[in-house]
């Protein structure tokens, strides 16, 4: 995190509801960027996740919303960490403990898939609201999160925002809050289709005779050095395919069999899919 983004949160209480591990990961995020502990506080229910969160960064902790102290004259963010299943009761319980402070210094970022900004506003008695969507590499600091405002958030909260999410990576803003369920298709859902080509990869080198310690090693760090290659080049990732692939080569060989399986198309139908997914949870979550 830069000292510009760090600085938007520097006089921020921020509140997790919810401590589960993409809480965790952006509790820690912060505070390696220099948060201050006492500037966090989480509530959690479940005792052993609590006695962890506790132990490991020394924040404030409380066991339910009802336990909740808001200092009205602060700035406050409150980060809605919860199921998605769970976030309409959690955000009507908590709407009644928010009142005492002033609209434009509360700022609700929810990281839970689906939920719309419109019900989180209506659920949470506030319109100071925006949604994102994080994905699991945030767990390492590697994380790559899908931002969208409600209408009534100005720059710096975006800017608040911006710093919570890139403490444990990269964010993308989107104007159009439909595109958050292409961002939730790409990104939130991308590492499950990483993670399944890795398990192809590597057992396809296993059927070619390797044994599954050096097929894991082959496959994995492949994968790492061609992505990491990838962001550090200038060029598309098309002309790098074209620079490995040589006429009536291997690789020709078997991004022939590729082309024929039409693997972009069902990629490209997979992500779809996920769109239409995520689109769906919107309405039924909204009831």
């Amino acid at each position: 995190m830069t000292d510009s983004l760090l600085s938007s949160l520097a006089h921020t209480q921020i509140t997790f509801i919810g401590g589960g591990n993409m809480g965790r990961a952006l509790i820690g995020g912060l505070l390696a960027s220099g948060l201050q502990t006492k500037q966090i506080t989480v509530v959690e229910p479940f005792t052993a996740t609590a006695e962890k969160l506790k132990a490991d960064f020394s924040v404030a902790i409380v066991n339910s919303i009802d336990g909740l102290q808001i200092d009205s004259k602060l700035e406050h963010l409150v980060v809605m960490a919860v199921k998605p299943q769970d976030f309409k009761q959690v955000a009507v319980s908590l709407a009644p403990h928010l009142k005492a402070i002033d609209a434009q210094r509360l700022l609700i970022i929810s990281i839970a898939a689906g939920i719309r900004l419109s019900s989180m506003a209506n659920w949470l008695s506030h319109s100071r609201c925006i949604r994102a969507m994080p994905n699991t590499p945030a767990l390492i600091g590697m994380g790559m999160t899908g931002l969208c405002a409600g209408s009534s958030v100005d720059a710096q909260a975006c800017s608040q925002a911006a710093a919570l999410c890139n403490a444990v990576g990269q964010s993308v803003w989107v104007k159009d809050e439909n595109l958050i369920d292409a961002v939730t298709a790409l990104s939130g859902s991308g590492p499950a289709y990483v993670f399944a080509f890795l398990e192809a990869l590597q057992r396809g080198g296993e059927k070619l005779g390797l044994d599954p310690v050096a097929s894991r090693a082959l496959a994995y760090a492949t994968l790492q050095g061609a992505a990491q290659l990838a962001i550090n080049s200038d060029e598309s990732a098309g002309s790098l395919r074209e620079k490995v692939t040589s006429k009536g080569g291997t690789t020709a060989a078997a991004l022939a069999v590729l082309q024929e399986s039409n693997w972009q198309g069902i990629l490209e139908a997979a992500l779809a899919a996920a769109a239409k997914r995520g689109q769906a949870m919107g309405d039924e979550l909204a009831q």
